[in-house]
């Protein structure tokens, strides 16, 4: 049973991202504020959850919630100022973003950064915990996988509409094959260096 609050404080927001494993695409970070009367037997953490359960989600989160926001940040700001820094940046955003503004933040992991002055707290594995945070993992990750379906039919030799984006096998072949592409991020290593023999 996930929890309702971790902060004594009126309006407390969780936040979460998808996409920081990922070799393309970008990375998506959400932030929710839910009531506090708000029930829901089946939401958890996005990742254990089917594709046909999160869809079914999303507008219940976003119909209840008080305040969410969602924000994709681009491959080339992960080039930038890296993939952690990114994740976080995206989720500082979207904390900002919500209306009224979070009297406390709740992030799932363990690397976050202070910002306007909002008090937060990080939690590991936060997303199967507190319902807040397992809302905005909901949203991050749905968004996101509509994001790469729709680029998917760009180049669709990629296979993003399963991968999404993630490091597979199939994924890997086909940069061997077709080389990278404006989605793809830089600054990571897209295919394992290749095992060299020395006589």
């Amino acid at each position: 049973m996930l929890l309702p609050k971790f902060s004594d404080f009126q309006i407390e927001a969780g936040a979460d991202e998808a996409g920081r494993g990922c070799l393309c695409g970008p990375v998506t970070a959400a932030a929710v504020i839910l009531p506090e009367n708000f029930h829901s037997e089946l939401l958890n953490d996005s990742k254990q959850l089917t594709e046909k359960q999160r869809a079914y989600l999303r507008p219940y989160i976003e119909d209840k919630a008080i305040s969410f926001k969602v924000i994709h940040l681009s491959p080339e700001e992960i080039d930038q100022i890296n993939i952690l820094n990114a994740s976080i940046k995206a989720m500082q955003q979207c904390a900002m973003s919500l209306n009224p503004k979070p009297q406390y933040l709740i992030v799932d992991g363990n690397r976050f950064k202070p910002f306007a002055d909002i008090p937060y707290s990080t939690i590991v594995k936060g997303d199967s915990k507190y319902l807040s945070i397992a809302a905005a993992s909901v949203l991050a990750k749905t968004y996101r996988d509509e994001y790469m379906d729709k680029i998917h039919e760009e180049f669709p030799m990629y296979n993003w509409k399963k991968n999404k984006g993630y490091p597979t096998i199939e994924h890997r072949r086909a940069i061997e094959l077709y080389g990278s592409t404006l989605y793809h991020r830089k600054s990571f290593k897209l295919l394992p260096e290749q095992l060299k023999l020395e006589f």
